[in-house]
C-alpha cells in the first residue's frame, strides 16, 4: 500500500480513540457511577490537549521527526486505550484520556507534511482531500460500530478493541512510511532548526494564522450543530437509535465534500472560490435545519436533507484548509507547526461553539436562531477566506 494511504487511515485510527466515548458514555455512567459534569469533562479532554498542546507537538513534530512522531502518537493510544479498558474511576478514566489526546495530536500533526513528503506535487491536492476525512470517518465509524461492540460484548472490549487496532496502525507506519530525513531551510544565509526560530517564523507569518482562524470558524459551526443533532431529533420525537444513525450519515456526508475538494484543487479550481461556497453552504443549510417561520420549521426530512448539505458541502473546507497550510507554511520546516497551529485553533472553535449554540438556544427557548452562530462564523470565514486567496496569490506571484 503506498505510504500516503497508511497515513492517512493513521489518522482514521488516531480519530475513532476521540470519537468512541461518546456511544459509551451511557453505559460509563452506569458502571463507573460517572456524573454529567464528568461525562462532559471526559468529552471535551480531547479539545482541551488540542487547545493546550496543539502548536506545541506541532512543533515536537518538526524536530521528533515526521514518521517518528506518528509513531510515538499510535503507541500511546495502543497503550493507553489498553489500559483504560481496566480503568475503574473517572478519574483514571479521565487521566487515561488526556494520554490519548496527546496521542491523537502527535500522529495528526505530521501527516500533512508527510502526505507532501510521499506524493508527486500532481497528487498532493487529491490526497489532502483524502487526508481531510479522517476526523468525520472516524468519528461516523465509533458511533456505528461502538454501539454494537458495547451491547454485544462490553464498554472494556470496545477500549481494547480500539487499542489493538493502534497497534495494528503502529506496524502499518513502521512497515510502509518511510523514514524520511527532516527538511532543512536555509534563508537568507540563516539556519532554522531549532524550536524557537521556527516557532517565531510561523507566528510571524500572516499564512499559519489566516487558516488557523478560518478553520476555528468552520469546526466550531460543524461541531455545534453536529453535536447537538441527536437532542434535536429526541425532541422531534425520533428514537436514539434512529438519532445515532442519522447523525452519522451526516457526520459521512462530510467525507464527500473532503475528497471533491481535493478533486476541484486538483483540476485548477481556486480554494478562495471552494471556501466560499462552503461557508455559504453552510449558512443556507444550518437556516433550513433550524429556523422558524410562524413558530414552524421545515418538515423532519427536509431538515435532515439540509443537515446533510451542511455536512457535505461544509467539507470543502477542511481538505481546502489543509491544502492551503502546506503552501502557506513558512517552509517545508514549519509545515507541522502550521498545522499544529491550526489544530490549535480548530480545537478552540470546537470547545466554544457548541456551548455559545446552546447559550443561543437557551436565550431563545428553542433551536430556532441558532442559525445566527453560523451565519456570523460563516462571514468571518468569507472574509478570511478572501484573505487566503490574496496570500496565495502574492505568495505565486513572489516565487514567480
Amino acid at each position: 500500500m503506498h505510504p500516503s494511504w497508511v497515513i492517512v487511515l493513521a489518522g482514521v485510527c488516531a480519530a475513532l480513540h476521540v470519537g468512541k466515548l461518546s456511544p459509551a458514555l451511557p453505559t460509563l455512567q452506569t458502571a463507573l457511577h460517572i456524573s454529567l459534569v464528568q461525562a462532559g469533562f471526559l468529552l471535551s479532554a480531547v479539545q482541551l490537549a488540542g487547545m493546550t498542546l496543539g502548536l506545541a507537538v506541532g512543533l515536537s513534530a518538526d524536530g521528533l521527526g515526521l514518521r517518528r512522531s506518528m509513531l510515538c502518537g499510535l503507541a500511546l493510544l495502543a497503550f493507553a486505550s489498553l489500559c483504560g479498558g481496566f480503568a475503574n474511576s473517572a478519574n483514571s478514566l479521565l487521566a487515561l484520556r488526556a494520554l490519548e489526546g496527546l496521542g491523537f495530536l502527535l500522529v495528526v500533526m505530521p501527516a500533512p507534511a508527510l502526505i507532501r513528503r510521499t506524493v508527486d506535487a500532481s497528487e498532493l491536492n487529491g490526497r489532502m482531500g483524502w487526508w481531510g476525512t479522517y476526523m468525520p470517518t472516524g468519528n461516523a465509524l465509533a458511533l456505528l460500530i461502538g454501539p454494537w461492540v458495547i451491547a454485544g460484548l462490553n464498554w472494556q472490549a470496545w477500549w481494547w478493541l480500539l487499542a489493538a487496532v493502534a497497534a495494528f496502525a503502529f506496524v502499518a507506519v513502521w512497515w510502509c512510511v518511510p523514514n524520511l530525513p527532516a527538511p532543512a531551510l536555509i534563508n537568507s544565509g540563516s539556519f532554522y532548526a531549532g524550536w524557537q526560530q521556527r516557532l517565531a517564523l510561523t507566528l510571524r507569518s500572516p499564512g499559519p494564522w489566516l487558516v488557523a482562524l478560518t478553520f476555528a470558524a468552520y469546526s466550531s459551526q460543524w461541531l455545534a450543530v453536529i453535536g447537538f443533532l441527536p437532542t434535536v431529533y429526541a425532541q422531534l420525537g425520533l428514537s436514539a437509535g434512529v438519532g445515532g444513525v442519522l447523525s452519522a450519515c451526516v457526520a459521512l456526508a462530510n467525507v464527500s465534500g473532503n475528497i471533491v475538494a481535493g478533486r476541484l484543487l486538483q483540476r485548477g479550481w481556486a480554494a478562495e472560490r471552494l471556501l466560499f461556497i462552503g461557508f455559504a453552504c453552510m449558512t443556507l443549510g444550518a437556516i433550513g435545519a433550524y429556523a422558524e417561520w410562524q413558530g414552524a420549521g421545515l418538515p423532519t426530512a427536509m431538515r435532515f436533507a439540509c443537515v446533510l448539505v451542511f455536512s457535505a458541502v461544509g467539507g470543502l473546507i477542511p481538505a481546502t484548509l489543509f491544502s492551503c497550510a502546506l503552501r502557506l507554511a513558512p517552509n517545508d520546516a514549519t509545515v507541522s507547526t502550521t498545522v499544529g497551529h491550526m489544530q490549535q485553533w480548530s480545537a478552540l472553535g470546537q470547545f466554544a461553539g457548541p456551548p455559545l449554540v446552546a447559550w443561543v438556544a437557551a436565550v431563545a427557548g428553542g433551536w430556532q436562531w441558532t442559525w445566527g452562530v453560523t451565519a456570523a462564523l460563516s462571514a468571518a470565514g468569507v472574509v478570511l477566506a478572501h484573505l487566503i486567496g490574496r496570500a496565495l496569490v502574492f505568495q505565486k506571484d513572489t516565487y514567480e
